[in-house]
């Protein structure tokens, strides 16, 4: 350190605002999680629909540190909306993200690479710590580095630490409560490069550092000033107008410069293993996992077993849950007053939780094997994997992440799809990416192969609810890339594309992060879906409760009839009028308008309703389904399944829900635009209305084409 550098002392506030910002794959996330543990809530930064993540930490029993996870960025030249956020937060004081200080994470093993974000963010001038993660790899490798004297070069407080194996955490916790460095000499001269540019900025903007000016030059674009008056911005560019400023130039001769310093450093602070290296175990197994032909068949081999594993371990607490709620019903319908208040807790609130609870299990199951293949490093090889065949669509190897990302849900898949930089084939990404099988289409898809495929159904080890399952996600993946064939012709762009992507090495799972994950998206699901889904119950426990005039008086006083009674049992009588009700309530007249519409497809009007609803989101079609079917079902004796199951076709005397009307309805949910959340994201992605009409549209028309043809085919 500096003699006359200058410190800062944080121990006299009660909250620290720490943000932790690095390069992709440096183990931010997983420090965070190490840091904050299960504290932690998702939102998103002010202005934008990047999710922020905010955990919180007590570092004493006087001081509590908020600490604020920003997407991962290599350089503080924002090329997406995700870098744009680090730049905001870091780079703008008026912005209310801004920390007090700024953690660092660097990947030890790949120093040289880390140290260019990590040298911007030094010429900031602003308090921060750098957190060499990885150090546990570094020393594997049989190689060393000096933190003593990479503190020294680079004027701020250095901690190595292995946050998978939380080794380091509690001294850098200890760091942060300590007087901490602020950078006091820049690391590199930028006023050499631009020297008129920084004096005009300086001029008319109060700024930290040279570089600070040297940012808003390169950064001028009003959207990106976040928390700057327009004012502040219009005297920055009334400063500059007369000087013309080549930004690619710029950056190009600050890269140089930065650079020609981080490699004098890593060659003073790191010491090498003598020798040859050995072939590391990453490069074993990207010779195998990477294969132009092995590759693509162990990528449908593991597909394979998550499916298969899916159906069969679910099952089991599937059925506890079901068993439970049909408890749950039965002894409220018995226990509690006859009324509509009754009424609407049973057939209205537990019918519709009933809807959305049944299916954590798979969540959570595929929620924990996507965390795995993520962070063992898998997930960026099938990005690798599949970029030759991808540019054959239109698209390019980083389009995979959205598409695969989409699995889970379309909307962060298609605001993924921003670090694109070929506008043709960011645009055929995000208008595909909705066809893959997203995680609010599974409740759907198990629901509905449970009704036309027995549980026991099995070729040996093969469960045939299992392999249905993964067809219909490889039919989401063929669609998403035919669609993007045709859009391929369609759309005209002169952009040259490439793809560059680093491949981080393998890694066991931490355990603890994909516990984390797995909560998350489970508590995702249960209140961002489960809220939906119970509102819509109640509005349809409305709709299938009530008539218009004295239609179910006239249907009571048509089966309290004394002359019905001879011919059935009470059980039968109340059953007819039930199901009568039903279709002469106000859901009945609304399915019943759409009914000769869908009924080529095999659909009624019961069905019309669920796919109406289900445009709110497409897992509403459970609830909706459970509360129709709750309204047909006196006693609340059986499960959602059960009902389906039992439901005959009147002109056929079989089950409703046939092999035909499975598939078709099957089919039309693999492809229907059915969630008006993703409808809103495209909109807001493409600032154009014209884009979300056309993805509506056209998925709508795949979806009505291929339920029609299958089910004249199979009925």
């Amino acid at each position: 350190m500096e003699p006359n550098q200058s410190f800062v002392n944080f121990t006299e506030k009660n909250t620290l605002k720490i943000a932790l910002v690095g390069n992709p794959n440096s183990g931010k996330s997983t420090l965070f999680n190490a840091l904050t543990g299960l504290n932690q809530k998702t939102g998103n930064f002010p202005g934008v629909t990047v999710d922020k993540k905010i955990g919180t930490a007590r570092l004493t029993d006087q001081v509590t540190a908020d600490f604020i996870d920003l997407p991962g960025t290599y350089s503080l030249y924002p090329k997406s909306l995700d870098e744009r956020v680090a730049f905001d937060v870091l780079c703008n004081e008026n912005n209310a993200e801004h920390p007090d200080v700024t953690i660092i994470v660097a990947d030890a093993s790949n120093l040289k690479r880390n140290l260019f974000l990590v040298s911007q963010i030094i010429d900031l001038k602003i308090p921060v710590i750098l957190a060499l993660n990885m150090m546990d790899m570094v020393e594997k490798e049989g190689d060393a580095i000096d933190l003593v004297r990479l503190s020294e070069r680079l004027g701020v407080k250095v901690v190595g630490l292995s946050a998978r194996n939380k080794n380091g955490i509690e001294e850098l916790k200890r760091a942060l409560l300590q007087p901490l460095p602020v950078p006091s000499y820049d690391f590199i001269d930028i006023k050499k490069i631009a020297p008129e540019i920084i004096e005009r900025i300086k001029s008319v903007q109060k700024v930290k550092s040279d570089f600070a000016a040297f940012q808003l030059a390169n950064n001028l674009d009003e959207s990106l000033l976040v928390g700057q008056k327009n004012t502040e911005a219009n005297k920055i560019a009334d400063a500059l107008n007369t000087l013309v400023i080549d930004k690619n130039k710029l950056q190009a001769l600050e890269s140089v410069e930065r650079y020609k310093v981080i490699n004098r450093i890593v060659e003073e602070c790191i010491t090498r293993k003598p020798g040859l290296r050995v072939k590391s175990v990453t490069q074993k197994l990207d010779g195998i996992l990477t294969h132009r032909v092995w590759g693509y068949v162990i990528f449908l081999t593991i597909l394979f077993f998550i499916f298969q594993t899916i159906f069969f371990l679910a099952a089991y607490p599937m059925d506890w849950i079901e068993a439970l709620f049909v408890t749950l019903s039965d002894w409220a319908t018995h226990a509690l007053p006859q009324g509509e208040l009754t009424n609407l807790l049973v057939n209205g609130i537990l019918a519709g939780l009933s809807g959305v609870v049944v299916f954590v299990p798979q969540i959570a199951l595929l929620f924990t094997f996507i965390a795995i293949l993520e962070d063992t490093g898998y997930m960026a090889r099938v990005s690798f994997i599949m970029d030759k065949m991808m540019r054959k669509f239109g698209l390019n190897g980083r389009s995979v992440i959205p598409l695969i990302s989409g699995v889970a849900c379309a909307v962060p898949a298609i605001m993924s799809a921003r670090t694109i930089s070929n506008w043709k084939e960011r645009m055929i990404t995000i208008m595909v990416t909705p066809l893959m099988s997203c995680s609010a289409r599974l409740p759907v898809y198990t629901l509905l192969i449970s009704l036309v495929v027995p549980h026991d159904k099995n070729n040996g080890f093969f469960n045939y609810q299992g392999l249905i399952l993964m067809a219909l996600y490889l039919i989401g993946f063929m669609a998403a890339i035919g669609a993007a064939l045709v859009m391929k012709w369609i759309l005209k762009a002169r952009e040259k594309s490439y793809f560059i992507m680093e491949l981080p090495v393998y890694r066991t799972p931490q355990w603890r992060t994909v516990g984390l994950t797995i909560v998350d998206k489970v508590k995702m699901f249960l209140v961002d879906a489960g809220k939906i889904i119970v509102a819509v119950s109640i509005i349809l426990w409305f709709l299938t409760s009530h008539a218009p005039g004295n239609k179910f008086a006239d249907i009571e006083k048509k089966y309290n009839d004394p002359k019905l009674a001879g011919y059935m049992v009470p059980a039968q009588l109340k059953a007819m009028a039930s199901s009568e009700k039903l279709e002469a309530s106000y859901a009945g007249m609304l399915g019943r308008a759409i009914e000769p519409a869908i009924a080529p497809l095999g659909f009624d009007w019961k069905i019309g309703i669920s796919l109406i609803t289900s445009f709110a989101a497409r897992e509403v079609f459970v609830g909706t389904m459970a509360t129709i079917y709750s309204a047909g079902d006196a006693g609340n004796t059986l499960s959602i399944r059960d009902k389906m199951r039992a439901e005959i076709n009147p002109k056929t005397g079989l089950p409703k829900f046939s092999i035909a009307v499975g598939f078709s309805l099957l089919l039309f949910y693999a492809f229907a635009m059915q969630c008006m959340s993703t409808l809103a994201i495209v909109y807001r992605e493409t600032k154009n209305i014209k884009w979300p009409l056309l993805q509506f549209f056209y998925m709508g028309a795949m979806a009505y084409l291929a339920s029609l043809l299958v089910y004249q085919l199979l009925k």
